[in-house]
């Protein structure tokens, strides 16, 4: 059931008896703006530890646990041209514990948490404010110490070069948050309140008409029209963008970007999931058991894909020294697939654990919430299960074949030591 409480508002509800726990799901949807992400991020940082009227951390923990332990979190993301603010709230189905309130004390809770902030006279109090965002300053710059991390996200920078706002992490930069203040954060709060789409996701044993009207109780209100297109488009480069960056490491990282031209909504994207999982996206892949593997050239060596910019990515992590050798490595796993060298038990180990994935997502709560939507964001990708095992079926080596001759390399970024290989 889904239905839409305000303009821009809408309610799924998806009843089910496969699980003892309900789940609410709130994501806040905005076009993505660079300048925004940090001031975003920090308000899930508050948002999620204090309110009105649980002031405290421990106020706010305390009233969880009297929810039998229930559990709540905030976080960003960002998808193609969208950031979204997202809240999820699990708890125990008052069915198991003899206790019908639950579900509506839970309810109670979000309201508290979403219209009701730890703020007055229309700025954020001051003290929670402060240590909130000194630890998100601090986490931002504590980033750059994951050197898989920092890897991957210069080989995004390098990639999105021109565009301000995809070069970025979703959870922005420390230099954007320096001079945010408490008012500020507010109005940062009530933009997201008043003008971002809003969708809302109950999972669990539950009855559709009461979970309704507990929704439609709460104070949201009719957003204004905005045009969103979810996805990112990147035009193919003939100039393919280097960057060496060096620091105090064991482990040299070697990431690359790709191009694709493939996106979620079209019909060749089951093709180009078993694509992924022959280039790099099982531990059957040509990248791993060629380049760890067979070679021995890596410590890990996979590809991923985001199919809503367009994107392919190769992260390895390696000896420096070898970086020349493993580079034209991977290229050659790439050739083999453009030139359709995939054996029929390839392809059927592929196919046989992309159902597996999915299959598993069946069972998964936020896998179903997200799978519900983008049915709504993207409607013409909606699909049964049996239609996606058709589909997956259906892929032939023809197919990767194709996929893969479209694939071109744009970026390569090279994490190294200080000290440069003779």
């Amino acid at each position: 059931m889904s239905i839409e409480l305000k303009k821009g508002v809408r309610l799924t509800v998806l009843p089910t008896k496969k699980y003892k726990t309900i789940r609410f799901f709130v994501r806040f949807t905005a076009p993505l703006q660079a300048e925004m992400t940090a001031k975003r991020t920090l308000l899930t940082s508050l948002l999620e530890t204090t309110s009105l009227a649980y002031p405290t951390q421990t106020a706010f923990s305390s009233q969880l646990a009297e929810l039998y332990g229930a559990s709540f979190g905030m976080n960003v993301n960002k998808r193609g041209n969208l950031h979204q603010i997202n809240a999820a709230m699990s708890f125990v189905n008052g069915k198991y514990v003899s206790d019908e309130a639950v579900l509506p004390q839970a309810a109670a809770f979000l309201a508290e948490v979403l219209f009701h902030p730890n703020a007055h006279e229309e700025q954020f109090e001051e003290k929670n404010f402060t240590i909130e965002k000194h630890n998100l300053i601090a986490y931002m710059n504590s980033v750059a110490e994951d050197k898989q991390a920092l890897a991957s996200l210069g080989l995004q920078e390098l990639y999105f070069e021109k565009d301000q706002n995809q070069k970025y992490p979703s959870f922005g930069r420390p230099q954007d948050l320096e001079a945010v203040t408490a008012k500020e954060l507010y109005q940062t709060y009530r933009s997201m309140m008043d003008n971002d789409q809003i969708d809302l996701f109950v999972i669990g044993d539950v009855v559709e008409a009461e979970v309704a009207a507990l929704f439609q109780n709460m104070a949201f209100t009719d957003r204004p029209d905005q045009a969103m297109p979810v996805f990112y488009q990147q035009a193919a480069e003939n100039i393919i963008r280097e960057k060496i960056l060096r620091e105090p490491i064991i482990q040299a990282k070697l990431n690359l970007g790709y191009h694709t031209g493939v996106y979620y909504d079209q019909a060749e994207r089951i093709a180009f999931m078993v694509f992924n999982g022959l280039f790099g996206g099982f531990p059957h892949s040509k990248l791993f058991m060629n380049v760890r593997e067979k070679e021995s050239l890596a410590y890990y060596a996979s590809s991923s894909i985001d199919t809503f910019r367009g994107y392919l990515s190769v992260q390895t992590g390696i000896d420096g020294k070898n970086r020349d050798k493993v580079f034209k490595l991977i290229e050659q796993q790439l050739q083999s697939l453009q030139r359709g060298e995939v054996t029929a038990e390839e392809l059927a180990l592929t196919k046989a654990m992309l159902k597996n994935q999915y299959l598993l997502s069946l069972d998964n709560p936020q896998a179903l919430i997200e799978t519900a939507y983008l049915n709504q964001w993207v409607p013409n990708t909606k699909m049964t299960e049996d239609e996606f095992m058709q589909k997956l079926a259906q892929v032939t080596v023809a197919d990767v074949q194709a996929l893969a001759q479209n694939v071109s390399l744009q970026a390569v970024f090279f994490l190294d030591k200080e000290t440069t290989h003779e």
